[in-house]
């Protein structure tokens, strides 16, 4: 893999980049649409690449080894053979799934015991089995296993916590050196930081990561709760200490202006699960603010769902004729909505990417933080 740094903002430490897979290139800052078990849900493969034009999706370890299982996805010759994507994938480790399904497992330093949230049947996740299980999918780039602590959170917990995701980090290491790739690409494994939102938690975690050089590295345990100046605080501390010369992945992140001003932050890519799944719910992302569509004040109106927008359903559809469908619960709606919302991220990114380039993007960055927090 490789990372090209192009330019830093000299308002702000935003960068333009490019990241270099087998797959192909990805240019940074970069949204990577969520297709938790192996497809974007409600959005074909064809306008996920051709409409949205995606660089990368995220893939989701703990789902795919559920179902469809790995073996299945070894056989099809990888989720990229599988799923019909040919463009980069990246994949999480289950690390968040160990945080949201609290109740349901229990954790020591081999790992965590779990039930599936499908059967309740019980499977043991060890750092070597998950790099194994990345291994079988074929992501370009792969997570090391970690816990996603939660917030708030004891200190003693996100300190222990902190130390098995530290021991599990060299024993995913350890593993993936000694496992050859499946497939005919490389792959890279990104470590994670933790920390929860203690300062020197976070600092010790992105020096201990830092210090492993991997060819990438993600900030994890943050947009679990905590407030937004608080998640930037732990950003900014941890890119201050994460190699400018790699790529930074911030997790599970976020709003519109989430994202924005972790790009002002130093932060290089993001995933969330909010354009899709506020789409499912008929709220709109746009340049100018939040669309609620099912509200009544659409009802009539016939205007083209974003004239402003980069997919072709913004000027496909009226306003109207989308509320129709939420109204009457048809699946196209959620379909439609979930599309205009990925086109408007990707949008977003591409348009700080050019800001940074251009050497406008802090005056920018600050206008449209306003602009896509307003109700409409």
């Amino acid at each position: 893999m490789q990372f090209r740094l192009l330019k830093t903002d000299a308002k702000s430490a935003a960068r333009a980049a490019e990241l270099t897979t087998g797959h192909g290139k990805v240019e940074t800052p970069i949204f990577m649409p969520v297709g938790t078990l192996g497809s974007v849900k409600g959005i074909h493969v064809k306008d996920v690449r051709n409409d949205i034009n995606a660089d990368i999706i995220l893939g989701n370890t703990y789902h795919l080894y559920l179902r469809p299982g790995t073996e299945i996805i070894e056989r099809a010759g990888g989720l990229h053979k599988f799923n019909g994507w040919d463009r980069p994938i990246l994949t999480d480790s289950g690390g968040y799934q160990v945080y949201s399904l609290s109740h349901r497992r229990k954790l020591d330093e081999s790992g965590v015991l779990f039930q599936s949230h499908i059967d309740g049947s019980r499977h043991h996740f060890s750092p070597e089995g998950v790099m194994d299980i990345q291994r079988a999918i074929g992501a370009d780039i792969v997570m090391a296993f970690d816990e996603c602590t939660p917030y708030p959170c004891e200190y003693g917990y996100a300190k222990k916590s902190l130390e098995y995701t530290h021991q599990w980090l060299g024993r995913c290491i350890e593993r993936f050196k000694e496992t050859p790739e499946k497939y005919a690409y490389h792959q890279s494994l990104f470590p994670i930081v933790q920390g929860s939102t203690f300062r020197n938690l976070r600092r010790q975690s992105a020096e201990e990561i830092a210090s492993k050089g991997a060819e990438g590295n993600a900030i994890g345990g943050l947009s679990v709760g905590e407030p937004h100046e608080m998640m930037y605080e732990m950003t900014e501390l941890v890119c201050s200490i994460l190699p400018k010369d790699k790529p930074r992945y911030l997790m599970g992140v976020g709003t519109p202006a989430n994202i924005l001003e972790s790009i002002a932050l130093g932060v290089d890519m993001f995933d969330c699960v909010m354009p899709t799944r506020n789409g499912r719910n008929g709220m709109l992302f746009t340049k100018n603010g939040i669309i609620n569509i099912k509200n009544k004040k659409w009802e009539n109106d016939f205007s083209p769902i974003d004239e402003a927008g980069d997919s072709f359903v913004d000027h496909q559809y009226s306003k109207a004729y989308l509320r129709h469908l939420f109204v009457a619960k048809e699946m196209l709606g959620a379909m439609i909505a979930s599309q205009h919302n990925l086109a408007f991220y990707l949008w977003l990114v591409r348009e700080a990417r050019h800001q940074i380039l251009s050497g406008s993007f802090t005056q920018w960055k600050n206008g449209m933080v306003e602009n896509v927090a307003r109700r409409l």
